[in-house]
């Protein structure tokens, strides 16, 4: 077996401070391994697909230091994408003394030479979207018809993220009205299962209550969604009315 790979997540959302980022930073170039600093997985889960891949098959052992374990393996199935035998440390909850003891005891690292590589995502990636929990998951809709932005589609009672950069800032509502709890924002400050926590840890996921304004969005989307609706069968009617008027002169030109 090859040098074991450490993969950092400096998380472009700041939900770590830039103070314990630099410590761990530091910390691990103790350690003889191949460290990739990862400006933000994130984005690179979407935009550098074939970093993941070339990690998958070069190392047999791939730890990472980022945040909830669950959220990193969710946001790796929804982009088809596997980093096999993974092992997650937390840093929003271990403190760097933890991570670096997790390191010696549990994963046996040693102190050696380190190689380090800066891996860019090439996307402006906002401040969050949606990861969806599929074992979680109900395919109940209740996100697809509650997004304003288009980023779910919801299909044969199939649910899948088809357009997450279209996630609007600063809004985790979707996941607040999920009945399982099967939604995550990694990229979230707060915290707790929204945020990748297991269900049944924590807080509980505090309820979106829709303001008038949001209603009266929702409102108008779907009395949009009726007149389109209406304007297409008004054009399948004049089509036929058409079709029937020619095969009618035709028959009388016969």
């Amino acid at each position: 077996m090859g040098k074991s790979c450490i993969l950092f997540c400096q998380c472009g959302a700041g939900i770590i401070t830039s103070e314990k980022s630099e410590q761990i930073k530091t910390m691990l170039h103790l350690f003889d391994a191949d460290v990739f600093q990862l400006d933000d997985f994130c984005g690179i889960v979407l935009g550098r697909k074939d970093f993941i891949k070339a990690i998958d098959l070069k190392y047999d052992r791939k730890i990472m230091v980022a945040c909830y374990p669950r959220a990193i393996k969710s946001l790796l199935a929804q982009n088809d994408l596997e980093l096999s035998g993974l092992k997650v440390l937390n840093f929003r909850e271990l403190s760097v003394n933890e991570i670096e003891g997790g390191l010696r005891k549990d994963f046996l690292l040693v102190e050696g030479e380190t190689t380090e590589t800066t891996i860019e995502s090439g996307l402006d990636v906002p401040a969050w979207y949606p990861v969806i929990d599929q074992p979680l998951c109900t395919h109940c809709g209740k996100c697809f018809k509650f997004c304003l932005f288009g980023v779910y589609s919801f299909k044969d009672k199939q649910l899948n993220v088809v357009n997450s950069l279209a996630c609007k800032n600063n809004c985790p509502a979707c996941g607040r009205n999920c009945p399982s709890s099967a939604i995550i924002f990694p990229r979230l400050k707060e915290g707790g299962v929204l945020s990748g926590a297991e269900p049944g840890t924590g807080a509980p996921v505090k309820e979106f209550a829709m303001d008038s304004s949001l209603i009266s969005t929702l409102n108008q989307r779907s009395a949009l969604r009726r007149n389109i609706f209406r304007a297409g069968l008004m054009e399948q009617a004049e089509a036929e009315r058409q079709k029937a008027l020619d095969e009618l002169k035709n028959m009388n030109k016969e």
